[in-house]
């Protein structure tokens, strides 16, 4: 117990050197489960699974839910609350992330390799850092964080991207969900069909929420007022 609140305390005083530990087998102070704010937002949480650009379970998601601050999840909800009498969802593909689960990250990048068609197709793999599409650190870590597109709240099918999450029935956004080619960027142009609008609907949902946008992914947010602006966690991704 000592120990414990030893480092909390030098976690105050150093804050960016700090990477915090998780408490028994509940969340750290300030974080929450996102479906016990609301419940209705569509999860679909990448790294805990198979369909994701490292073909595996990233380290440190032991389960696929959305944990995030509570300022976050509350944020986001409000997003929620404007979409949903359009008939719309948001789905989250990714939220607070473990500092593990970004080294984990790293580490697989130094491996080299060709691109891959599906995720990265005209980057190498050992090439994805320096390119900036995977970072050394990441504000997901933060808990404030959050990849995250929309959705038909009926579940219609929508067309299937060329390159990124191959099966989350969003609109139209261009790419899918991680998709590491200049294409994601938000303002990319030209974009087909319907995808610059859902784009723009995004953003400016999330824009109203309280989220900024990372311009090189349309899908990435991260509260502007986040409470916890310069600490990294490494607690795993848990159910209840």
């Amino acid at each position: 117990m000592c120990q414990t609140i030893q480092r909390i305390g030098l976690c105050v005083l150093l804050p960016l050197a700090c990477t915090l530990p998780a408490f028994a087998a509940d969340l750290p102070a300030g974080f929450v489960r996102l479906a016990g704010v609301d419940p209705s937002i569509r999860q679909d949480i990448r790294y805990a699974g198979l369909e994701n650009f490292l073909h595996r379970k990233a380290k440190g998601y032991d389960a696929p839910v959305c944990i995030l601050t509570r300022q976050a999840a509350e944020a986001l909800s409000s997003v929620q609350n404007v979409l949903a009498p359009e008939g719309l969802t948001l789905v989250v593909f990714d939220c607070y992330r473990p500092a593990r689960a970004v080294a984990d990250m790293g580490e697989w990048t130094g491996k080299g390799g060709p691109p891959d068609p599906q995720w990265y197709p005209a980057v190498k793999r050992n090439d994805l850092i320096a390119k900036g599409y995977i970072g050394e650190l990441s504000t997901h870590s933060r808990g404030s964080t959050v990849d995250v597109a929309i959705a038909h709240a009926d579940h219609r099918s929508a067309p299937k991207p060329a390159c990124g999450t191959p099966d989350a029935d969003t609109l139209d956004f261009g790419t899918g969900f991680d998709c590491f080619d200049p294409a994601s960027e938000t303002a990319h142009r030209p974009l087909t069909g319907d995808a610059a609008a859902n784009r723009r609907k995004l953003l400016e949902a999330m824009r109203a929420g309280g989220f900024k946008n990372y311009a090189r992914e349309w899908w990435h947010f991260t509260l502007a007022n986040e409470p916890f602006p310069k600490q990294r966690f490494d607690f795993p991704v848990s159910a209840e």
